[in-house]
């Protein structure tokens, strides 16, 4: 499954690769992701935790960034995971490319990503738009986190902890619900408004 989403940050892209360089920090943006373990070769232990309706789903797995493009400040990462209690498997590759966005930078993010096991059973809009609502607070979180480094303030210990919440719950879940809602809206009204 290919998803993509793409987001902008108030700051240049130079600061916003300076800041992708650092996988561990970058982790720590993502809901559900406590901090990850550097084994070194550009390899990373990590978790995520994720809701998905009244499924909580916990991956243990490793990432490794397979291809980083300082001239066209690209990145790609290969990931995969097991559930921790026996209940599927994924595996993704994730790209980013980073471009200039008037002073800031725009940040787009490809997803390809293998579900099988209790997550495969959620379909295909479900899962998009709980990763849109993810990649909305990962943004936010690291935009907050390289203006804090701007000012020189350490990375906070509240989002770290925010980060090691189960991503999903209520907030999440009715957030991805609206833009479903939405979605239909368009696809059944719109067309109706535009034959009137």
């Amino acid at each position: 499954m290919l998803i993509s989403n793409d987001f902008e940050v108030a700051q240049p892209v130079s600061k916003v690769w300076e800041f992708f360089g650092d996988i561990p920090r970058v982790a720590a943006c993502l809901p559900g992701a406590p901090p990850t373990e550097n084994l070194g070769d550009d390899k990373y232990n990590g978790r995520v935790a994720v809701r998905m309706g009244p499924v909580r789903l916990q991956f243990a797995g490793t990432a490794e960034i397979a291809e980083r493009d300082e001239a066209g400040k690209r990145i790609v990462v290969h990931a995969t995971g097991a559930e921790e209690r026996g209940r599927g498997q994924a595996s993704m590759v994730v790209t980013a490319s980073l471009t200039p966005a008037g002073s800031g930078t725009k940040v787009a993010v490809t997803q390809d990503l293998q579900l099988a096991g209790a997550a495969a059973q959620y379909g295909r809009g479900m899962i998009s738009d709980v990763t849109a609502v993810l990649m909305r607070d990962f943004s936010a979180n690291m935009a907050s986190q390289i203006a804090a480094a701007e000012r020189g303030e350490p990375v906070l210990a509240g989002a770290a902890q925010a980060a090691a919440a189960p991503a999903g719950g209520l907030a999440i879940g009715l957030r991805a619900a609206l833009m479903a809602l939405r979605r239909v809206f368009r696809r059944f009204f719109v067309p109706y408004q535009a034959t009137s």
